[in-house]
């Protein structure tokens, strides 16, 4: 498949490196320069507007910010792209965004698969991100190459927006365990255990996890992780408020343990009616 790939940050541009390295046919564009120069030795091709890289692309690629750029971006490249084609969006947003795309895009005969992505720069530099997908199966295996060149594993999940749903889940169960990982070094520095041991025991332990090593590598409390990822767990864990809210799920444990973590990182949290 020709690819065109927009959105070339810290997550987005090695994902696009390998994307180049597999061999597949690439064209990037780019609002700011200087996210391009790290392409300049490579084969990728660039253009000058998202309309011209969308012409000479089989599936368009997304990993820009949020909702609204989403939305306009898609926009942008749906105009110009050929029936058969397909968008992927590797933005973490609401599944409606991608259903509401999707709807635009049927019109034109082009495609939408939701394949948020969890791991950070350096999976996706390494091939190892988690790529959760949802859409069409037939479109899926189309794209799967592509998706394999920066991911393993390349899973599944359901229709359209389902992709997006377990990237919530995740991330509100990520921000649940930073939590419980954060209070319980502040047990232990409590009952006289030195914080710094306690956090290199337990990173050896039955307990360690992800979240646990992010808060430990972090001095051992929220205070870090909250300055720079606090608002967009907020987000992620509102999201999946409002999306039980409306399917009249009950989460339980995860949501409140969520909601606990936020306020400890100052952030508002989305405690249920």
């Amino acid at each position: 498949m020709r690819v065109g790939f927009i959105g070339l940050g810290s997550q987005g541009a090695p994902m696009a490196h390998r994307i180049v390295a597999a061999g597949h046919p690439t064209t990037l564009w780019a609002r700011r320069p200087a996210a391009l120069e790290p392409f300049a030795d490579t084969a990728a091709r660039v253009a000058a507007s998202p309309a011209e890289l969308a012409a000479s692309s089989d599936l368009v690629c997304l990993c820009v910010v949020n909702d609204a750029d989403v939305a306009q971006v898609g926009d942008e490249v749906l105009a110009a792209m050929a029936p058969g084609s397909v968008i992927a969006v590797h933005s973490t947003v609401h599944p409606d965004t991608c259903r509401a795309l999707a709807e635009r895009a049927a019109a034109r005969g082009v495609a939408v698969v939701d394949a948020p992505v969890s791991g950070g720069a350096p999976a996706a530099s390494a091939g190892t991100l988690v790529v959760m997908v949802g859409g069409e199966a037939s479109v899926v295996e189309r794209c799967r190459p592509v998706f394999a060149s920066y991911g393993d594993p390349v899973a599944h999940l359901g229709p359209l927006g389902s992709g997006q749903i377990a990237k919530l889940i995740n991330n509100v169960l990520f921000t649940a365990n930073l939590g419980t990982a954060a209070s319980a070094l502040a047990l232990g520095a409590e009952l006289g255990v030195d914080r710094a041991q306690l956090a290199e025991v337990v990173a050896h332990g039955s307990a360690r996890s992800y979240a646990f090593e992010s808060v430990k590598n972090a001095g051992g409390t929220l205070d870090r992780i909250a300055a720079y990822a606090g608002a967009l767990l907020q987000k992620d864990v509102g999201l999946v408020t409002e999306l039980a809210d409306k399917a009249g799920a009950v989460p339980k444990t995860v949501l409140a343990t969520a909601d606990s973590t936020l306020a400890d990182m100052g952030q508002t949290g989305h405690e249920r009616a």
